[in-house]
Protein backbone atom coordinates (compact mmCIF):
# COMPACT_ATOMS: atom_id res chain seq x y z
CA UNK A 1 0.00 0.00 0.00
CA UNK A 2 1.62 3.59 -0.82
CA UNK A 3 1.94 6.23 1.29
CA UNK A 4 0.07 8.94 1.32
CA UNK A 5 1.03 11.97 -0.24
CA UNK A 6 -0.07 14.43 2.44
CA UNK A 7 2.43 16.15 4.58
CA UNK A 8 2.04 15.05 8.65
CA UNK A 9 1.10 18.37 9.69
CA UNK A 10 -1.84 18.16 6.68
CA UNK A 11 -5.08 18.78 8.03
CA UNK A 12 -7.29 16.51 6.99
CA UNK A 13 -11.05 17.18 8.18
CA UNK A 14 -12.51 18.68 11.85
CA UNK A 15 -15.71 19.52 13.48
CA UNK A 16 -16.93 22.93 14.58
CA UNK A 17 -19.44 23.42 17.23
CA UNK A 18 -21.56 20.01 16.77
CA UNK A 19 -24.41 20.47 18.28
CA UNK A 20 -27.34 17.44 18.05
CA UNK A 21 -30.16 16.91 19.87
CA UNK A 22 -32.27 13.72 20.02
CA UNK A 23 -36.13 12.99 21.57
CA UNK A 24 -35.10 16.37 23.48
CA UNK A 25 -32.37 14.73 25.13
CA UNK A 26 -28.86 16.42 24.45
CA UNK A 27 -26.23 14.28 22.98
CA UNK A 28 -23.52 16.48 21.78
CA UNK A 29 -23.05 20.36 22.79
CA UNK A 30 -20.52 22.21 21.11
CA UNK A 31 -18.44 19.47 20.25
CA UNK A 32 -15.05 21.04 17.87
CA UNK A 33 -11.93 18.60 17.02
CA UNK A 34 -9.32 18.67 14.25
CA UNK A 35 -7.59 15.55 12.49
CA UNK A 36 -4.09 15.71 10.71
CA UNK A 37 -2.19 12.84 9.14
CA UNK A 38 0.72 11.17 10.74
CA UNK A 39 -1.40 11.81 14.40
CA UNK A 40 -3.72 9.71 16.50
CA UNK A 41 -6.83 11.47 17.89
CA UNK A 42 -8.46 9.51 20.77
CA UNK A 43 -11.99 10.00 21.83
CA UNK A 44 -12.50 8.57 25.24
CA UNK A 45 -15.71 9.43 27.70
CA UNK A 46 -18.33 6.33 29.08
CA UNK A 47 -21.24 4.63 27.97
CA UNK A 48 -23.38 6.94 26.13
CA UNK A 49 -21.07 10.04 25.75
CA UNK A 50 -22.07 10.74 22.23
CA UNK A 51 -18.50 9.10 20.92
CA UNK A 52 -19.91 6.98 18.33
CA UNK A 53 -22.50 9.46 17.08
CA UNK A 54 -19.57 11.92 17.17
CA UNK A 55 -18.20 9.43 14.57
CA UNK A 56 -21.33 9.13 12.50
CA UNK A 57 -21.79 12.90 11.89
CA UNK A 58 -18.09 13.14 10.71
CA UNK A 59 -19.03 10.12 8.51
CA UNK A 60 -22.02 12.06 7.00
CA UNK A 61 -24.16 9.33 8.49
CA UNK A 62 -25.98 11.53 11.37
CA UNK A 63 -28.02 14.86 10.50
CA UNK A 64 -26.26 17.32 13.02
CA UNK A 65 -28.70 20.16 14.48
CA UNK A 66 -25.98 22.63 14.02
CA UNK A 67 -22.11 23.65 13.52
CA UNK A 68 -20.13 22.48 10.43
CA UNK A 69 -18.32 19.53 9.20
CA UNK A 70 -14.98 20.07 7.07
CA UNK A 71 -13.45 17.50 4.96
CA UNK A 72 -10.02 17.60 2.92
CA UNK A 73 -11.60 17.58 -0.91
CA UNK A 74 -11.64 14.02 -2.03
CA UNK A 75 -10.61 12.43 1.44
CA UNK A 76 -10.23 8.61 1.66
CA UNK A 77 -11.56 7.49 4.73
CA UNK A 78 -11.34 4.05 6.28
CA UNK A 79 -13.95 2.61 8.88
CA UNK A 80 -13.61 0.28 11.35
CA UNK A 81 -16.88 -0.04 13.15
CA UNK A 82 -17.57 -0.81 16.51
CA UNK A 83 -19.18 -4.15 15.77
CA UNK A 84 -20.57 -6.00 12.51
CA UNK A 85 -23.21 -8.81 12.38
CA UNK A 86 -22.52 -11.75 10.13
CA UNK A 87 -25.17 -14.35 9.34
CA UNK A 88 -23.33 -17.29 10.55
CA UNK A 89 -25.27 -19.72 7.90
CA UNK A 90 -23.26 -18.37 5.53
CA UNK A 91 -19.99 -19.36 4.17
CA UNK A 92 -17.68 -16.96 4.19
CA UNK A 93 -14.04 -17.03 4.38
CA UNK A 94 -11.65 -14.19 5.57
CA UNK A 95 -10.11 -13.35 1.65
CA UNK A 96 -14.03 -13.75 0.55
CA UNK A 97 -15.34 -11.30 3.33
CA UNK A 98 -12.57 -8.76 2.79
CA UNK A 99 -13.12 -8.86 -1.11
CA UNK A 100 -16.72 -7.59 -0.23
CA UNK A 101 -15.71 -4.21 1.20
CA UNK A 102 -13.56 -3.08 -2.33
CA UNK A 103 -13.22 -4.53 -5.59
CA UNK A 104 -9.43 -5.89 -6.01
CA UNK A 105 -6.84 -8.18 -6.61
CA UNK A 106 -5.87 -11.49 -4.96
CA UNK A 107 -2.37 -9.82 -4.41
CA UNK A 108 -4.10 -6.94 -2.74
CA UNK A 109 -5.53 -8.86 -0.40
CA UNK A 110 -2.66 -10.76 0.25
CA UNK A 111 -0.46 -7.77 1.18
CA UNK A 112 -3.09 -6.52 3.16
CA UNK A 113 -3.28 -9.79 5.47
CA UNK A 114 0.10 -10.02 5.63
CA UNK A 115 0.64 -6.62 7.25
CA UNK A 116 -1.63 -7.48 9.64
CA UNK A 117 -0.42 -10.95 10.11
CA UNK A 118 -3.17 -12.65 9.34
CA UNK A 119 -2.53 -13.89 6.32
CA UNK A 120 -2.44 -17.13 7.70
CA UNK A 121 -6.12 -17.21 8.33
CA UNK A 122 -7.09 -15.61 4.33
CA UNK A 123 -9.09 -19.25 3.90
CA UNK A 124 -10.65 -19.31 7.33
CA UNK A 125 -14.73 -19.42 7.66
CA UNK A 126 -15.03 -16.03 9.68
CA UNK A 127 -17.58 -17.25 12.41
CA UNK A 128 -14.43 -19.57 13.96
CA UNK A 129 -12.71 -16.52 14.10
CA UNK A 130 -11.92 -15.21 17.90
CA UNK A 131 -12.86 -11.64 18.87
CA UNK A 132 -8.79 -10.59 18.47
CA UNK A 133 -8.46 -11.99 14.85
CA UNK A 134 -11.88 -11.09 13.78
CA UNK A 135 -11.19 -7.09 14.49
CA UNK A 136 -7.96 -7.49 12.78
CA UNK A 137 -9.79 -8.61 10.06
CA UNK A 138 -11.86 -5.39 10.27
CA UNK A 139 -8.59 -3.68 10.51
CA UNK A 140 -7.39 -5.35 7.10
CA UNK A 141 -10.84 -4.47 5.32
CA UNK A 142 -10.45 -0.62 5.68
CA UNK A 143 -6.71 -0.50 5.20
CA UNK A 144 -7.52 -1.81 2.10
CA UNK A 145 -8.74 1.45 1.09
CA UNK A 146 -5.72 3.40 1.20
CA UNK A 147 -6.96 5.66 3.59
CA UNK A 148 -5.67 8.82 4.51
CA UNK A 149 -8.04 9.43 7.85
CA UNK A 150 -8.74 5.71 9.75
CA UNK A 151 -11.59 6.08 11.86
CA UNK A 152 -12.04 3.09 14.70
CA UNK A 153 -15.00 2.95 16.91
CA UNK A 154 -13.93 0.75 20.21
CA UNK A 155 -11.50 -0.97 17.71
CA UNK A 156 -10.43 -3.17 20.96
CA UNK A 157 -13.42 -4.32 21.77
CA UNK A 158 -14.17 -8.45 22.78
CA UNK A 159 -10.36 -8.13 22.96
CA UNK A 160 -8.38 -9.90 25.92
CA UNK A 161 -5.62 -7.09 27.74
CA UNK A 162 -2.71 -8.13 25.72
CA UNK A 163 -4.47 -8.52 22.20
CA UNK A 164 -5.64 -4.93 23.06
CA UNK A 165 -1.75 -4.03 23.51
CA UNK A 166 -0.74 -5.68 20.39
CA UNK A 167 -3.55 -4.00 18.06
CA UNK A 168 -2.65 -0.26 19.21
CA UNK A 169 0.99 -1.09 18.50
CA UNK A 170 -0.28 -2.38 14.97
CA UNK A 171 -2.19 0.60 14.55
CA UNK A 172 0.43 3.12 15.45
CA UNK A 173 3.06 1.28 13.39
CA UNK A 174 0.57 1.14 10.27
CA UNK A 175 0.35 5.19 11.40
CA UNK A 176 4.06 5.63 11.34
CA UNK A 177 4.20 3.65 8.13
CA UNK A 178 2.10 5.05 6.27
CA UNK A 179 1.24 8.53 7.19
CA UNK A 180 -2.44 8.57 7.73
CA UNK A 181 -4.47 10.18 10.35
CA UNK A 182 -6.42 8.44 13.00
CA UNK A 183 -9.72 8.81 14.83
CA UNK A 184 -10.09 6.26 17.49
CA UNK A 185 -13.08 5.86 19.93
CA UNK A 186 -12.02 4.03 22.89
CA UNK A 187 -13.96 3.50 26.85
CA UNK A 188 -10.43 3.71 28.47
CA UNK A 189 -7.37 5.86 28.50
CA UNK A 190 -4.95 3.86 30.41
CA UNK A 191 -4.30 1.21 27.71
CA UNK A 192 -4.31 3.72 24.30
CA UNK A 193 -2.38 6.52 26.32
CA UNK A 194 1.20 5.33 25.00
CA UNK A 195 -0.01 5.03 21.71
CA UNK A 196 -1.54 8.15 20.86
CA UNK A 197 -0.82 11.77 20.03
CA UNK A 198 -3.96 14.11 21.72
CA UNK A 199 -7.11 12.88 23.54
CA UNK A 200 -10.41 14.45 24.11
CA UNK A 201 -12.69 13.38 26.80
CA UNK A 202 -16.11 13.46 25.64
CA UNK A 203 -19.22 13.55 27.67
CA UNK A 204 -21.93 14.93 25.52
CA UNK A 205 -19.52 17.87 25.94
CA UNK A 206 -15.91 18.10 26.11
CA UNK A 207 -14.93 17.49 29.18
CA UNK A 208 -10.96 18.30 28.67
CA UNK A 209 -8.56 17.62 26.09
CA UNK A 210 -4.41 17.74 24.94
CA UNK A 211 -1.69 15.23 25.78
CA UNK A 212 -2.72 11.76 27.03
CA UNK A 213 -0.91 12.74 30.69
CA UNK A 214 -2.77 15.44 30.94
CA UNK A 215 -5.99 14.29 30.60
CA UNK A 216 -5.39 11.75 32.84
CA UNK A 217 -4.44 14.45 35.62
CA UNK A 218 -7.58 16.32 34.70
CA UNK A 219 -10.61 17.02 37.14
CA UNK A 220 -12.88 16.08 34.91
CA UNK A 221 -11.33 12.99 33.96
CA UNK A 222 -10.99 12.44 37.26
CA UNK A 223 -14.79 12.67 38.10
CA UNK A 224 -15.68 10.07 35.06
CA UNK A 225 -12.82 7.35 35.76
CA UNK A 226 -11.48 8.13 39.43
CA UNK A 227 -13.09 5.19 40.55
CA UNK A 228 -10.78 2.96 37.91
CA UNK A 229 -7.51 1.24 38.66
CA UNK A 230 -4.78 3.63 36.61
CA UNK A 231 -1.39 2.62 37.14
CA UNK A 232 -1.74 -1.57 36.43
CA UNK A 233 -3.58 -0.89 32.89
CA UNK A 234 -0.67 1.12 31.23
CA UNK A 235 1.62 -0.86 29.32
CA UNK A 236 4.92 -0.67 29.99
CA UNK A 237 8.42 -1.98 28.53
CA UNK A 238 10.47 -3.99 31.01
CA UNK A 239 14.43 -4.05 30.53
CA UNK A 240 15.17 -7.68 31.61
CA UNK A 241 19.01 -7.04 32.08
CA UNK A 242 19.28 -10.57 34.18
CA UNK A 243 18.29 -14.09 34.00
CA UNK A 244 16.29 -16.47 35.98
CA UNK A 245 16.94 -20.34 36.74
CA UNK A 246 14.61 -22.94 36.80
CA UNK A 247 12.91 -22.41 39.89
CA UNK A 248 12.77 -18.72 38.79
CA UNK A 249 15.91 -17.16 41.03
CA UNK A 250 17.98 -14.51 39.39
CA UNK A 251 20.99 -15.73 38.03
CA UNK A 252 24.11 -13.21 38.44
CA UNK A 253 26.90 -13.09 35.52
CA UNK A 254 25.87 -12.87 31.89
CA UNK A 255 22.61 -13.00 30.24
CA UNK A 256 21.86 -14.42 26.37
CA UNK A 257 18.31 -13.21 27.08
CA UNK A 258 16.99 -10.11 24.58
CA UNK A 259 15.15 -7.45 26.04
CA UNK A 260 11.62 -7.91 25.68
CA UNK A 261 8.24 -6.15 26.23
CA UNK A 262 5.75 -7.70 29.15
CA UNK A 263 2.11 -6.60 29.90
CA UNK A 264 0.10 -6.16 32.91
CA UNK A 265 -3.57 -5.48 34.18
CA UNK A 266 -5.51 -4.82 37.25
CA UNK A 267 -7.27 -3.33 35.10
CA UNK A 268 -25.86 28.30 15.15
CA UNK A 269 -25.01 27.39 11.06
CA UNK A 270 -25.50 23.89 9.90
CA UNK A 271 -23.65 22.86 7.19
CA UNK A 272 -21.60 20.09 5.83
CA UNK A 273 -17.97 21.31 3.36
CA UNK A 274 -15.66 19.54 1.46
CA UNK A 275 -12.34 22.09 0.43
Amino acid sequence: MPAPTTKPTDKLASLDSINLSLNNKSILHDVNLELQAGKILTVIGPNGAGKSTLIRILLGLQKMDSGTVWLKPKLNIGYVPQKISVNDLMPLTVKRFISLAKKTSHKNITTVLNEIDIEHLANQDIKYLSGGEFQRVLLARALLKKPELLILDEPAQGVDVLGQAELYEKISQLKDQYGFGVLMVSHDLHLVMQKTDQVLCLNQHICCSGQPEDVSNHPEYQRLFGNLPTEGLAVYTHNHNHCHDLHGDVVVGSCKHEDHSGHTSEQSKTGYEHG
